[in-house]
């Protein structure tokens, strides 16, 4: 099968972007269906390891006789695999995809299997480290084969199929843990990776092989490397930290996130320069150079925060502002993840046929942003507040796909790897601001509560009112409107997009 390259052609209302790269053939939907059947299962393996642990904690804690350390468990993988992501996209740009690709996954299966045999919370810890060095490439590899093989109109028109995959694993995760915790050991959660890495080799292997770059610059910039690195993991680990390790107004604080955006300047200022001097940065600040893509960055960034907030968040409302149960809270989140994977089908396809990305993010997050001011004066009744999940998920759904496609193909395929790290990093940014700052935000609020009696009121299934639960209610309205602003600002960004045409 002959691969495809993205394709950038100007539009009636404006010049051709000078990223364009000439179009080639499309592929047919089989040829689809064998493509993305190869890379699904290694983004299926990221996506569900980072709540398949959900429900296992507790187990894993009283194995291990350490609950202080278990937080670390989801940190420690969601640390190591946000430092990768651009590692991966370079190395990928310059070795090959395809190549990139299996090792990312063989370095996750080893990692599982450290996991799976750890005797104590710190082994644990570790392979848990090693699993995210390679679920860093699990994802953006992916994404960079997609945008490799197939040009840009038939990637959106097949969105749904990403969707459906990523909002699958999300939803199962919590539910797989469950039951093999239940009728197992916590430790099969990590050894069903082997047999499930050998058969994503196995597929991708049938895919053409990438080909290699010498002139890409893979990783020439160790110094921008280290300060990436050690900015990403301080600038993460506070907003992840902050208002439950310690305070927000801490020392701490200060030091992790203040010394996270002071060295993100310092690595701008670092990258830049290299640039100047003619040679290769780590960081691709020349792509961030470009305007439409760091609008569409920008409002990627926006749209995920808004997401994230609104699926860890609406059931704790559910459950202390509502007192509606556990199990029914987590089911009252089906019509936000139906609307996000409607809206992420409906968007793609539209994208498919005019090639048009402009109007699509906007509409988008304008309606998310109503749904957001929706909840925050909505009454308290479980079909309203399903209504409008259902509206913020359709209006968030679209805003990623449309923003991977978009940003690829202005890249062009010699930078086809380096794109798509911006954009899942720019999504892991988000998910990061998102649930720290809606966290910060609702527990400043909210009064003091008992949660016990919060829980033993929501699981009962009664009535009557939780000492504070008007304050608990206000708490929660105010993110929803926090969450409206931030998506209004998602909509302004996409709106100063010039027009394109992919």
């Amino acid at each position: 099968m002959t691969a495809p390259a993205s394709a950038l052609a100007s539009s009636p209302a404006a010049p051709a972007h000078p990223h364009a790269p000439l179009p080639e053939r499309r592929v047919t939907r089989r040829e689809f269906l064998e493509i993305f059947t190869a890379v699904m299962v290694p983004m299926f393996m990221a996506m569900i390891d980072q709540t398949l642990l959900a429900t296992a904690t507790p187990v894993v804690a009283a194995d291990f006789h350490n609950l202080f350390d278990t937080s670390w468990i989801g940190t420690a993988y969601m640390l190591a695999s946000a430092v990768m992501i651009p590692v991966y996209g370079r190395l990928g740009d310059r070795y090959g995809r395809r190549r990139m690709l299996v090792t990312a996954l063989a370095v996750f299966v080893v990692g599982s299997l450290v996991c799976g045999a750890s005797q104590s919370m710190h082994q644990l810890i570790a392979g848990r480290v090693l699993q995210g060095l390679g679920a860093g490439g699990l994802m953006s590899l992916s994404f960079a084969i997609i945008g490799e093989l197939v040009p840009p109109r038939q990637r959106a028109s097949y969105q749904g199929y990403f969707a459906m995959n990523s909002m699958a694993a999300n939803m199962l995760g919590p539910v797989i843990g469950g039951l093999v915790v239940a009728h197992a050991s916590w430790r099969w959660l990590f050894f069903v990776n082997l047999p499930l890495g050998l058969l994503a080799t196995w597929r991708l292997m049938q895919l053409p092989a990438s080909k290699a770059n010498a002139d890409a610059p893979g990783i020439s910039d160790p110094a921008g490397l280290a300060l990436f690195a050690a900015s990403t993991a301080s600038l993460l680990f506070g907003l992840s930290s902050a208002g439950h390790r310690f305070d927000w107004w801490s020392w701490p604080t200060a030091l992790f996130v203040g010394g996270g955006v002071l060295g993100w300047m310092a690595l701008l200022g670092l990258e830049r320069r290299r640039l100047r001097q003619g040679a290769a940065p780590f960081f691709p600040v020349d792509l961030l150079g470009d305007r439409p893509t760091r609008l569409l960055l920008s409002t990627a960034v926006l749209s995920t925060a808004c997401l994230l907030a609104l699926v860890f968040y609406l059931p704790v409302y559910l459950q202390l502002g509502l007192h509606t149960g556990a199990a029914r809270s987590g089911l009252l989140l089906t019509p936000v993840l139906l609307g996000f994977i409607l809206g992420g089908t409906l968007s793609g396809r539209r994208l498919g046929h005019t090639g048009d990305p402009k109007p699509i993010p906007i509409a988008g997050q304008a309606l998310s942003c109503l749904a957001f001011v929706g909840l925050g004066f909505a009454p308290p009744h479980l079909g309203v507040l399903a209504v409008l999940g259902f509206m913020a998920g359709l209006g968030l759904g679209p805003t990623m796909p449309v923003v991977q496609v978009t940003v690829q193909t202005l890249a062009g395929r010699e930078n086809l790897g380096a794109a798509t790290a911006l954009t899942t990093l720019s999504r892991t940014m988000g998910a990061a601001l998102g649930t720290a700052l809606t966290g910060a935000l609702i527990y400043s609020l909210m009064p003091d509560i008992d949660l016990s009696q919060a829980t033993a009121v929501a699981g009962a299934g009664a009535t009557e009112s939780v000492a504070g639960n008007a304050e608990v209610l206000r708490a929660f309205h105010m993110a929803f409107f926090s969450a409206a602003g931030a998506a209004a600002l998602g909509a302004y960004a996409a709106s100063r997009l010039p027009r394109l045409k992919i």
